[in-house]
């Protein structure tokens, strides 16, 4: 049956008829419409039964993981892929044939998943617009006014000349999106938009995003895997396995599963995980918090089971919130059996176990590496300590992967010295290799080879023992949760499984440093936290110190420290609590507020200087010196404008806004040099 409830819910979105410049009959008529659809791929169920809803003006999201079914069901909707049974309706026009998907196309953008695989790398940034305008049949003059209009709007007009295959990968996905544009669609597909994108990048896309919501009253379907992004969703489907899990408004989706969030710190640590985890399955250890999931309970019930729990490691701080939509998310997967959380929480410490915690595990002193006239890394100083997780962030192009090749002995440093593992990585490439476990963000494993086959060969590259390739695997199999896949192909595994494997045989020869690429990159939220209680359990329990780069700004909340990288340079090194205590020092106090008119309201504030201004679904977040004096002048502005202000609430500061504010920051310093 077709979702007629939700979409109830959505005339309460501010999508006034005003603001489409359409009549009222047409704005309540759903711009897409599905009722029990399903795709197969030969005996695999990609789409599984879906009914959804989008209205004219909103921005709707499906969220989930690789797999879940997103990228067919968006395919269905654009016209570019049959489907097997069930009803779809875009524009009013029943899509079952591919002579009615060809009187909708020229009213749709589609966006694939992927950096720039809508694009042509050889053409520049003009010339990818201009042939995309050109097969839309766009007259030359309107072609030229809206090309400048786009890439103005997203500061590419300063690259017009740029190759596609030089351009970073914010600057390909926002390319991508002037190009998806240019012939003014009403319906706007973008899967996966943000995808390893940074986060400026990401936070950029989605201002342009929610301007063109606002000035052209375009209608936008977007997926993605990161939960965090839910927020900007008027409406939002969580998929899994092809079918919906849960819809709705973000807040309605979270009050689907009742309970708290219980964070405290107690010691030891991983002792108290481990009591946590038999209890609370849904529990992570984050930097030096223990963040625990507690069904069916108010803040008081939550705070006391967790306590009682602990009360033999002495909690201290705690703090009650309400879970996230990644907390909801795998709430909804743990209820139906659906989560691996019958695996252990910790590996348990090995008998002869690899770090004894004197030294530095990591030692960097202003490394540089250039390539001609270009400087990838500038002056890189930073050190490691044995069983700490440090983390690297940047964004694309800031040198992080750069400082690890170094760091690996993969590439020798124009100058700068280093160390790792207490051996010089000039000198002594071979025994770094010996020491340390690299699993690169483009390749770990080989595809075609079994599991048990890809540990032999790496155990073997590393002149293991019979006896020890033997324990090593068994270690490996346990750790990564594949008892009953040894004999399947890695290629054929999930991408959380595929990713636990290749930490496991980067771990076969039990190094003392362990590297880690963006290793969660396209892996689902349980895949993830699965991942980081790997990577906790190694350093709490094993010793091992940990280098990791990731894109997900609430991952960098498990480390312990954090060097925060752009062009080249590392401009803060620090760890997630000081981060977030300068930036509240320096700019304020995340302030979220919420109208009945969230689009003129973001223009209103935008334009009334207020720092940090960006749209999350129907609320926006501002940075204040002064809460009390910034929520009058909130108020104030928005009265003026005839906009009603429903709440103006202090919200905690997230990595993502520090890393944001931060780099903006630099880029503004870096304009003016200019």
């Amino acid at each position: 049956m077709v979702e007629t409830s939700r979409a109830a819910t959505a005339t309460s979105i501010d999508t006034p008829p005003s603001a489409t410049g359409t009549s009222e009959s047409a704005d309540s008529k759903p711009v897409v419409q599905l009722s029990e659809l399903r795709k197969n791929y030969g005996s695999t169920i990609a789409v599984d039964g879906v009914d959804l809803e989008i209205q004219r003006g909103e921005i709707y999201g499906l969220i989930g993981p690789d797999g879940a079914g997103k990228s067919s069901l968006m395919k269905a909707v654009a016209g570019v892929l049959t489907y097997d049974s069930g009803t779809l309706d875009v524009f009013g026009v029943r899509v079952d044939s591919e002579r009615s998907a060809e009187t909708i196309k020229d009213r749709i953008g589609l966006m694939p998943q992927g950096l720039g695989l809508n694009l042509y790398a050889d053409l520049s940034i003009e010339e990818n617009v201009d042939f995309f305008g050109q097969i839309r049949l766009i007259p030359k003059d309107v072609l030229q006014e809206r090309k400048n209009r786009l890439l103005g709007m997203t500061r590419l007009d300063k690259f017009r000349a740029r190759p596609m295959k030089n351009l970073s990968g914010g600057m390909k996905q926002k390319l991508g999106l002037v190009c998806c544009l240019i012939h003014h669609p009403q319906l706007v597909i973008l899967d996966e938009p943000t995808t390893g994108v940074d986060p400026v990048s990401r936070r950029d896309f989605w201002s342009i995003l929610a301007q063109l919501l606002r000035e052209e009253q375009i209608t936008a379907l977007v997926s993605t895997a990161y939960m965090d992004e839910a927020t900007r969703f008027h409406h939002a489907a969580l998929l899994f396995d092809g079918k919906v899990l849960a819809r709705g408004e973000p807040d309605e989706i979270a009050a689907l599963v009742p309970g708290r969030i219980v964070q405290a710190k107690a010691e030891p640590q991983a002792e108290a995980f481990a009591l946590l985890k038999e209890t609370f399955p849904q529990s992570e250890a984050v930097g030096p918090w223990l963040r625990v999931f507690v069904d069916d309970a108010d803040n008081e019930q939550a705070t006391t089971a967790v306590t009682t729990r602990l009360e033999n490691f002495q909690p201290q701080e705690i703090h009650v919130a309400e879970p996230d939509l990644e907390d909801v998310f795998i709430a909804l997967l743990r209820r139906r059996g659906l989560t691996d959380d019958d695996h252990p929480a910790s590996l348990g410490r090995n008998a002869d176990s690899v770090n004894d915690g004197d030294g530095l595990a990591i030692e960097a002193n202003d490394l540089v590496r250039s390539f001609g006239s270009f400087k990838a890394v500038d002056g890189v100083s930073f050190q490691v300590k044995p069983g700490e997780i440090f983390g690297l962030l940047g964004a694309n192009g800031a040198g992080k992967t750069t400082v690890i090749k170094m760091l690996t002995g993969l590439l020798p440093p124009t100058a700068g010295t280093g160390r790792v593992a207490g051996a010089d990585m000039r000198r002594a490439g071979q025994a770094i290799k010996e020491r340390i476990g690299y699993m690169s963000q483009a390749f770990s494993l080989y595809q075609d080879l079994t599991v048990v086959e890809n540990i032999r060969l790496y155990a073997g590259i590393y002149g293991l023992s019979r006896r020890m390739t033997r324990e090593r695997t068994d270690w490996i199999i346990d750790m990564a949760g594949l008892a009953g896949r040894e004999n399947e192909l890695s290629g054929s595994l999930p991408m959380g499984l595929r990713q636990r494997l290749a930490i496991g045989c980067a771990l076969v020869h039990r190094p003392q440093v362990l590297f880690l690429d963006e290793p969660t990159s396209g892996v689902d939220p349980i895949g993830r936290r699965r991942l980081w209680d790997i990577i906790f359990d190694l350093s709490r329990n094993e010793g091992v110190a940990v280098l990791v780069t990731t894109h997900y700004m609430s991952e960098s909340e498990h480390c312990d420290h954090i060097a925060m990288m752009y062009a080249g340079r590392v401009f803060a090194d620090a760890s997630p609590s000081e981060l977030k205590a300068s930036l509240r020092e320096a700019s304020g106090q995340l302030l979220e507020v919420t109208t009945d008119n969230p689009l003129t309201a973001l223009d209103v504030l935008e334009s009334g200087g207020f720092v940090g201004v960006s749209l999350f679904g129907k609320r926006i977040h501002l940075l204040a010196p002064d809460p009390i004096q910034a929520e009058q002048q909130v108020r104030e502005a928005l009265g003026k404008k005839g906009v009603g202000v429903l709440s103006v609430s202090e919200q905690p500061l997230t990595m993502e806004d520090v890393f944001v504010n931060r780099v903006l920051a630099l880029e503004k310093i870096d304009e003016g040099k200019q």
